[in-house]
């Protein structure tokens, strides 16, 4: 229904940068939500950033200042551009997208295979 392609991981080193995408596509109603989410070596799933597709966003306290999320709406596709970055951001990252299907149809959620950011100190 909703595909994902991912792109952007890398080996970084410490206080480098990376920029993610995550590119949506499908026949549906609508794309709401997207957002990335990480997951460490302890397997623990953590919301990075998220936006609406009015341009709302959220970040998680230990990357607000460094990470920006942006959207564009018309490629229904979203950015994160990672700045300052730190070995404890070393993780894979998974774009999360909630949709609508079909008219009257509760909201889903479609996750990508994830993309490896590793930093080195």
């Amino acid at each position: 229904q909703v595909q994902l392609v991912e792109s952007g991981g890398g080996l970084v080193q410490s206080g480098g940068s990376l920029r993610l995408s995550c590119a949506a596509s499908g026949s549906v109603i609508s794309i709401n939500t997207m957002g990335w989410y990480r997951q460490g070596p302890e397997n623990q799933r953590d919301l990075v950033a998220t936006i609406t597709s009015t341009g709302n966003t959220v970040y998680a306290d230990s990357v607000k200042g460094r990470f920006t999320i942006s959207r564009d709406n018309a490629k229904n596709t979203i950015y994160l551009q990672m700045n300052s970055l730190k070995p404890s951001d070393t993780a894979v990252y998974r774009c999360d997208v909630r949709y609508q299907y079909r008219t009257g149809w509760s909201e889903s959620i479609a996750r990508g295979q994830g993309t490896q950011v590793t930093v080195s100190s």
